[in-house]
């Protein structure tokens, strides 16, 4: 073949490298992603509503690498094999789009978002410039404007990013930047002993962002939560007072509208008070809460959230944005994200460009380059509309609330609490250890109980559910429901399921 190059007029040979044509086989190319695209669609897409299909072919660690042949060679592998490779890598993969799939804060299949992901993964571009992305930042735009909107407030700014986590990070970083703006240039040196607050149930990522920042996890302070998993608004101030007496700056809380385990939202209202009272940042992380400010129904569980100073909101859970879709948003409208992050790196951020250069935001993110994720959201909800947003999250609690009423009904099963969102935590107790006294041994025995349960289901490939032990209590499960895929019928399915599953335990 390159004998063949070099003998074709004008031939250009630098470096041993042949330079003329492409060297991709196109009609090869097209060919290979449509075969692949194909598969895509009977495998994933066609069979996401299908009970009958596992939601897992479970196989151990050692296995799956020999059947899913890992190794990298010298040489490029041909078409079919490839093929070949696509279809084990669905085969052997979690199908989260599966009804019976309860396992995470995320599941289902939205086929708008799913679309959008085709596009942007096939134009490939980068979220920081307008001439570079002029589509994606306008959309990311328009759907901050509305995700701000459902906040309450007037006006604001935001920015996408990967995952809550990184939110709350941002917003830490954001809040420490407000309260002292010098240690963007001079460091963390000459600052006093800065303190934020958050609740015992806030997402691990407070910690992780304090030691990442350089804050400090000592200096977090953990706040006690009541029986239901919310901040209790008397000990956050009296550990404001606290930090204060010892000298420490306090300068931010964090409270959480929607935890990972309980699916508690702490009473921003009061939260807030405490906040202006002692002019503290309030950030709020609905990470998981937050889409149930597109309910009027359910919205009055994040009541006050419009006094927040920063929120992060991640569509691709309750709303199925696709993973990940994740926002910070922030009511200060005056640049303070781009003040806190911008480097004004002359190559990307040219001020005497041709256009408005006011639409170049990629200098108030920590990337430089950024995924379109917003677009996923933004088509989805143009297909579905606000009402379809709605009626998803609608739809999600009433299946919650209609497996809590089951639940109830069901001898073997208790529920730790009466769940207020989509979290539902339950213990399962075997037919042996019914009749048992109430005690050391009994709930010693009782933990061990989810954990085979769970090895069963995913073995057979059931369905998936998680399950933990939090705050002195043993194993329970943590049921979620997402999906629009899923029915009432899944959950009839989920409790005999598990009664099958543990019945010679």
């Amino acid at each position: 073949c390159k004998q063949e190059m070099l003998q074709k007029k004008n031939a250009v040979l630098v470096d041993g490298v042949i330079l003329n044509g492409p060297i991709t086989d196109s009609k090869a190319g097209e060919k290979f992603v449509e075969e692949a695209c194909k598969i895509i669609m009977e495998e994933v897409v066609q069979k996401a509503d299908d009970v009958t299909e596992k939601v897992c072919e479970w196989q151990a660690p050692e296995t799956l690498k020999q059947i899913l042949d890992l190794e990298m060679r010298d040489t490029g592998e041909c078409h079919q094999k490839l093929l070949q490779l696509c279809r084990d890598v669905i085969q052997y993969s979690v199908k989260t789009n599966h009804p019976r799939f309860f396992n995470q804060l995320y599941a289902g299949l939205d086929y708008y978002s799913l679309a959008a992901r085709f596009i942007t993964e096939a134009l490939n571009p980068s979220v920081y410039t307008y001439e570079v992305s002029p589509v994606f930042l306008l959309v990311e735009e328009a759907v901050i404007k509305k995700m701000i909107e459902f906040i309450g407030w007037e006006e604001g700014d935001g920015i996408f990013n990967p995952g809550g986590s990184v939110s709350n990070m941002y917003a830490m970083n954001l809040a420490r930047y407000k309260f002292c703006p010098e240690i963007k240039e001079k460091g963390l040196s000459g600052l006093p002993r800065l303190v934020l607050f958050t609740s015992e149930e806030c997402h691990y990522s407070m910690k992780k962002a304090a030691s990442f920042l350089g804050i400090g996890t000592e200096n977090v302070y953990f706040i006690k939560t009541d029986e239901r998993g919310k901040m209790i608004p008397e000990e956050l101030e009296k550990q404001v007072q606290r930090a204060r007496k010892e000298g420490s700056a306090p300068f931010l809380v964090c409270a959480t509208a929607g935890t990972t385990v309980l699916g508690a939202f702490d009473p921003l209202d009061k939260i807030a008070d405490i906040c202006e009272k002692h002019g503290l940042w309030l950030h709020v992380d609905a990470s998981w809460g937050g889409s149930a400010l597109i309910s009027r129904k359910h919205c009055r569980l994040l009541h006050g959230i419009h006094r927040a100073n920063s929120v992060a909101w991640n569509p691709h859970k309750m709303l199925l944005a696709g993973v990940q879709c994740c926002a910070l948003l922030v009511k200060d409208n005056s640049g303070l994200l781009k003040k806190c992050y911008s480097a004004e790196a002359a190559y990307l951020f040219q001020q005497d460009k041709f256009y408005d250069v006011s639409y170049d935001t990629g200098d108030k993110s920590i990337q430089c380059s950024r995924r379109p994720d917003a677009f996923k959201f933004w088509l989805m909800w143009k297909a579905l509309g606000t009402t379809g947003l709605e009626e998803r999250v609608n739809r999600a609690l009433a299946l919650a609330r209609y497996l809590v009423e089951e639940i109830k009904k069901r001898e073997g099963f208790q529920l730790l609490l009466e769940p207020e969102y989509a979290n539902i935590c339950f213990w399962y107790i075997p037919p042996s250890l019914r009749k048992m006294e109430d005690g050391p041994e009994f709930w010693q025995k009782l933990h061990q109980v989810a954990p085979v349960i769970k090895e069963r289901m995913m073995k057979k490939g059931s369905m998936m559910l998680g399950y933990q032990p939090h705050r002195g209590k043993v194993n329970f499960f943590r049921q979620v429901v997402i999906s629009p895929q899923v029915s009432r019928e899944d959950m009839d399915f989920l409790l005999d399921e598990i009664e099958l599953l543990a019945k010679d335990l």
